[in-house]
């Protein structure tokens, strides 16, 4: 991390003394996959580093403008999944490191669980820090967690795990072939209509600005037919639809099954307790599968 400007090391990580822009790193990243000569091998193990950013204020307007893409209230009350994207420029510094064990393109978002813990006001200033934890064997290739918090005077008010998978061809994913999601979906609560603007929208609001969302090109490099929604974007998106019958204080896990196509069509359904989803309307194929619980019953 001797590379990170006007930060301090100490025992508990790095503290940078502001936020990082997230466009360069993007950048940084993509010329990374390119061969050099004499390039050092990458490590086998995640680096240990936490980052820190103290005292983060929150942007008003871009909080409004994070609300209307993501389909929330304009309220002084942070939405749940607000401080995922003022972290993520941080996560995608640990993420971007030459040292990190796995390149940053081509990582795929694969579950997300949130805390929060108490409702968390505009108005107050975060400290936020990242780290990355489990690197371990997945049947596909190898994942780790991108683990975030945001605290208030030392109180952690709000936690974000991250899973990211790294696709690496095994034994078991070529048993896997042809495999998928049987069960009947749920019936639909509401149809939404995605459209492609949601990819640009997003990745402005977000600082996520993977080309795999906004590009169709870029896209197809990747193996999709056309930009794909972000995976928080999804999330954010389900939990504003439940907003205002959650409880202060709860846990909202989600896996992404599978990427929304932009632009698309997609079926939201929830059933108290809570339970939600977004499926293909027409295939009945999952995009996104969650729940909600209480925090305390985690």
């Amino acid at each position: 991390m001797s590379d990170l400007p006007n930060h301090t090391e100490g025992p508990s990580g790095v503290e940078l003394a502001v936020l990082p822009a997230a466009g360069p790193l993007y950048r940084r990243a993509v010329i990374g996959l390119a061969p050099r000569f004499g390039a050092a091998r990458r490590a086998e193990r995640l680096p240990e580093t936490e980052l820190l950013v103290r005292s983060v204020a929150v942007d008003r307007d871009h909080l409004a403008a994070y609300d209307r893409v993501c389909g929330f209230r304009l309220t002084d009350t942070l939405p749940p999944t607000y401080p995922h994207v003022l972290a993520f420029p941080l996560a995608l510094r640990l993420m971007s490191a030459p040292e990190f064990p796995l390149p940053l393109v081509g990582l795929v978002h694969v579950a997300n669980r949130i805390t929060t813990y108490r409702p968390v006001d505009a108005a107050e200033r975060l400290d936020l820090a990242v780290r990355a934890v489990d690197l371990r064997p997945h049947d596909r290739g190898r994942q780790f967690d991108i683990v975030c918090t945001a605290s208030v005077a030392g109180e952690v008010v709000w936690r974000g795990v991250s899973t990211y998978l790294r696709r690496e061809r095994t034994a078991a994913d070529r048993d896997r072939r042809g495999s998928g999601d049987r069960a009947a979906p749920p019936a639909p609560t509401a149809l939404w209509r995605v459209d492609t603007r949601v990819g640009r929208d997003y990745a402005r609001v977000s600082g996520d600005h993977n080309p795999i969302h906004t590009s169709r090109i870029a896209a197809r490099l990747f193996g999709f037919a056309r930009p794909i929604a972000h995976g928080m974007w999804s999330k954010a998106r389900c939990l504003a639809a439940l907003e205002g019958r959650l409880p202060d204080a709860y846990t909202a896990d989600v896996v992404f099954k599978l990427p929304v196509p932009l632009p698309g069509t997609v079926a939201f359904s929830a059933a108290r307790a809570w339970s939600f989803g977004l499926h293909d309307p027409s295939r009945g194929r999952p995009y996104l599968l969650g729940e909600v619980a209480p925090a305390n019953e985690r």
